[in-house]
């Protein structure tokens, strides 16, 4: 499925006759974005290019902060030879490096988890009696989400990278972490308790947390504690943890999201006091002024909890934040459907691990071909409704470098180039741009300390050179962060394909093999005729393109080379175009940005059929809120200008704020049955089976479960269904059921265990 239509009473071609050298022309790139009414950046959008820092491995700017009072020295490395340790980067670090970021062409930096994470030391014992210690350095063993990771540094100074960062026009995006907290008991030690402990700020008479004048959590009870114990797996009384073990070799969807991943201690995340406290703490830190968050293991997570988490967020003071997850699979798959579909199921993007696998074995280890490597990007555009949204990578902290993989230059900048013009929101892993190797397989292996494995933060070195450039032209040509994806060639080691909003174009033609040239056809094209040069000015062998009477006249890709042909016509003032939507959900009076051209003067935006309030309007940029009248539902969102509509773009409008209600049946079924939940509001489909919940879960057969978002407070009509894999449906029979969700915002209720009827 595509986002937007094309082509809606809205003519593609138009002025091919303009001046090719005034059309072809590329700018400077300029901070991703329009403000916002605010005077904020706004959310990451496909125009951004993301950089990813592994805060503790980038630049140590403060070797005041290395060892913390009370922490064990011996934790502290920072020579990068044991990475297991902490080594000392932090956030004045990052703020040091802002020009080196700035001038590569990055727009968006995501850091990581910036609030405090367990500090003593994690013990793996080895079958052949050693002891393996390591830290948290990573960040995502949470212990208190109200006060800072000592280790990077001050509230003060969190608000100083952010400060200098949006100075630069530079979009912060923080790691956060809802699935876990720490490792509760050691797989290595016959799981004897270990910690999984999670605090909280000290409490004043009132019941608010006690922050000083510097934002830092102090003592204000009388007592000498500065935090209190709030959770604990081991003795867990109010039930925040599901406590069901590792989850092994359970494949299920209950296995993945109700069992634990490594030993760490798994959220109930069908707790109301679980949802309420994960909610505050997310509330915090958009606060504190964050574009975005990057949500840890989304895989695992309850996507009703999900979609409540983000509508909270993004409902609070400060409008809608950029939202993306680690959906972790590996194709082919048993969760691919559920990996595309989780979007626009709960409002937050995918890390986008189908194009790192695809591009891992298509760049870096020869196993797939440049044809397939094109097929899925075509499948993938028409699988992912966000398309666009989805966060393309080569590589992260959770899979080992790209580089250890590829260790030849010219398939290894192939890949950068592709990754930097392919659909998608591109974000490069700290230190790619350095050629940062693994020294194995690991991900630990690949989370090397870049003040010493790259001490020069070289602004020469081609990759960085490449990133540059074409995130200059992301910035400048709509076709790279809006368009759609065509493949006008393919074989086993050249892809030559396009990107395309409107008039505006970009043409790319890429040949991984680093020793064989080849010679491509005459290639039909919707270019203009003229003569194209290289984006990249030669820096990846890449030529010139002539192009006459719709053709690309036949060209040779020498080993390695890349061409990056661009187009960039301006589409005008007059017709309204809708490049991308942010959030692509939400509920009455949200705010909602549409990015796009032709959106300036006085537009109209519709949610549906209903006429929406315009708070500002630029050319790029609408800044609009969801009508109280919207229906709610999938709606589509269009601009008008005078007799001019724009394209479509898909937007869910909620009934309200979102609460979880997990239903339950006892039913028996026939094989490749499964039970569904339907009803009268749009949560539920609206009584279309089609639109139905996703499959109940049946850890204990016959009794099947679901958690659902559903809008607080509303009293809804319901059935439960039987689907099997041809769609034949079979319906409960006797009256509708009938339930009220929880009045609370954070509530959860769960129904009585229903018998099939």
């Amino acid at each position: 499925m595509s986002l937007f239509n094309l082509g809606h009473n809205v003519p593609v071609n138009r002025r091919k006759l303009l001046a090719l050298g005034a059309c072809i022309a590329i700018a400077l790139a300029q901070p991703a974005g329009a403000l916002t009414a605010s005077g904020a950046l706004g959310p990451v959008t496909p125009k951004d290019v993301v950089y990813q820092i592994i805060t503790d491995r980038f630049s140590d700017g403060d070797t005041g902060n290395n060892v913390p009072s009370g922490f064990d020295p011996t934790l502290y490395d920072g020579t990068g030879v044991d990475l297991k340790l902490y080594q000392g980067g932090d956030w004045q670090g990052i703020i040091n490096k802002i020009p080196y970021l700035k001038n590569m062409g990055v727009t968006a930096v995501w850091i990581s988890a910036p609030y405090a994470n367990r500090d003593t030391a994690i013990l793996d014992y080895q079958p052949g009696g050693g002891v393996d210690r390591w830290t948290s350095f990573h960040g995502y063993h949470v212990r208190n989400y109200f006060a800072t990771n000592k280790h990077f540094g001050s509230l003060a100074k969190f608000k100083a990278l952010r400060d200098a960062l949006h100075a630069q026009g530079m979009k912060l995006v923080i790691d956060f972490v809802t699935n876990h907290t720490s490792r509760w008991q050691n797989p290595t030690a016959g799981f004897v308790a270990e910690d999984g402990k999670l605090y909280e700020p000290d409490k004043d008479g009132s019941g608010n947390y006690c922050f000083d004048a510097a934002g830092e959590p102090y003592n204000c009870s009388g007592s000498s504690a500065v935090e209190n114990l709030l959770a604990d797996p081991n003795n867990d009384v109010n039930g925040w943890f599901h406590g069901l073990g590792d989850r092994g070799s359970d494949s299920s969807r209950f296995g993945f999201r109700h069992k634990e991943l490594g030993s760490l201690a798994d959220f109930s995340q069908e707790n109301t006091n679980v949802v309420a406290h994960l909610e505050k703490a997310a509330a915090f830190w958009k606060a504190m002024g964050v574009d975005g968050f990057r949500h840890d293991a989304t895989l695992h997570m309850n996507p009703a909890f999900v979609k409540g988490l983000k509508d909270a967020i993004d409902s609070a003071a400060g409008g809608p934040l950029a939202h993306f997850g680690e959906f972790f699979i590996g194709r082919p798959d048993p969760k691919y459907d559920e990996y595309r579909t989780f979007p626009d199921r709960t409002g937050v993007n995918n890390l986008d691990f189908e194009y790192y696998r695809a591009s891992t074995n298509a760049f870096g280890n020869f196993s797939e071909t440049m044809t397939q490597f094109g097929n899925m990007m075509l499948q993938t555009s028409a699988d992912y409704i966000y398309e666009n949204q989805a966060v393309t990578f080569l590589d992260n902290h959770d899979v080992t470098r790209f580089r250890y993989i590829q260790p030849n230059d010219k398939p290894f900048h192939a890949a950068i180039a592709t990754l930097m013009t392919a659909r998608g929101t591109p974000n490069i892993y700290y230190g790619t741009e350095q050629y940062m190797s693994s020294a194995n397989a690991s991900d630990i292996a690949g989370r090397g300390f870049m003040q010493v494995a790259a001490p020069a933060f070289s602004q020469t070195t081609t990759a960085y050179q490449t990133i540059q450039k074409l995130a200059a032209l992301r910035a400048s040509n709509d076709a790279l962060a809006y368009g759609e994806t065509a493949v006008l060639y393919s074989n086993n080691d050249v892809l030559v394909f396009s990107r395309k909003f409107y008039d505006k174009q970009v043409v790319v033609a890429v040949n991984r093999h680093p020793s064989t040239s080849y010679t491509v056809p005459v290639l039909s094209t919707s270019l203009p005729g003229g003569s194209y040069s290289d984006q990249l000015t030669g820096l990846l062998s890449g030529g010139t393109a002539i192009v006459s009477g719709g053709q690309i006249a036949s060209f040779v890709l020498s080993g390695g080379a890349v061409s990056v042909w661009s187009y960039n016509p301006s589409l005008g003032t007059t017709i309204p175009r809708i490049g991308d939507v942010v959030s692509t959900s939400g509920r009455a009076g949200n705010t909602v940005y549409v990015y796009g051209t032709g959106l300036g003067g006085t537009p109209t935006v519709k949610f549906g059929a209903t006429t929406a309030t315009v708070v500002s309007a630029s050319d790029t940029m609408i800044e609009t809120t969801v009508p109280a009248a919207a229906v709610a539902g999938v709606l589509n969102i269009t601009v008008q200008k005078g007799a001019n509509t724009s394209n479509t773009f898909r937007y869910e409008v909620l009934s309200g704020d979102q609460v979880q209600v997990i239903f339950k049946v006892n039913a028996s079924t026939s094989v490749g049955q499964n039970v569904y939940v339907v009803g009268s509001i749009p949560e539920l489909g609206s009584w279309d089976p089609a639109k139905a919940s996703e499959v109940m879960m049946n850890p204990n057969y016959p009794q099947w479960f679901l958690p659902v978002s559903v809008p607080k407070g509303t009293q809804f009509e319901f059935k439960f269904i039987k689907k099997d894999g041809n769609g034949n449906v079979v319906w409960e029979g006797g009256s509708n059921r009938v339930f009220t969700s929880p009045s609370s915002s954070t509530g959860t209720a769960d129904t009585t265990v229903y018998n099939w009827q």
